[in-house]
């Protein structure tokens, strides 16, 4: 009991729970886009790294490949399914298990800087940037495990702002923006 929330040395609650927790959050983002796609329409599948079959269907690469030959959206939720992996390496793993051309990352800015753009007005935004760069100049767009799985697999990723207008359509257009790493 009262260890979970003391986590190690009495600092916080414990990382295992805490992934945990957040895979589950996963799933609750996952159900509202697959619906906000059904009622629009599309059809759309959650499959969740843990098993919960009252409400998504329990990740089965297959049966991912033959929902997308169908036309189907299929949104992976729960990570890995294993603490200490973010959502950006699950990312990573599912977009090489699904032969993905390229990953899109929408985040809180509109590309990678070569600083914080919020602390720094001089920031500047980086059009194209290789991996190898990335993971050397430790930036922090992605986790570096995530971009190298990625780089071992030659998938690019779009790093892209989501509050901008249309920003994921014009993304999915293949439209000029953000940064593209690979």
């Amino acid at each position: 009991g009262g260890n979970i929330w003391r986590g190690r040395a009495g600092k916080g609650m414990d990382r295992t729970t805490a992934d945990h927790m957040g895979m589950l959050a996963t799933v609750i983002n996952a159900l509202a886009l697959s619906d906000a796609i059904n009622s629009m329409g599309g059809s759309a599948r959650v499959q969740t790294a843990i098993e919960m079959r009252q409400i998504a269907e329990p990740y089965i690469r297959g049966k991912a490949v033959r929902h997308l030959e169908k036309g189907r959206v299929v949104i992976f939720a729960c990570g890995t399914g294993n603490p200490y992996f973010t959502t950006d390496t699950a990312t990573a793993l599912r977009a090489a298990e699904m032969d993905a051309e390229l990953i899109l990352l929408a985040k809180n800015v509109d590309g990678v800087y070569d600083d914080d753009p919020k602390t720094n007005p001089n920031a500047k935004m980086i059009d194209k940037l290789p991996y190898m760069e990335f993971i050397n100049k430790e930036l922090h767009a992605m986790d570096t495990t995530a971009v190298t799985l990625c780089m071992d697999n030659n998938i690019p990723i779009l790093a892209f702002g989501l509050s901008e207008k249309d920003s994921i359509m014009r993304a999915v257009k293949g439209e000029k923006m953000g940064t593209l790493i690979c």
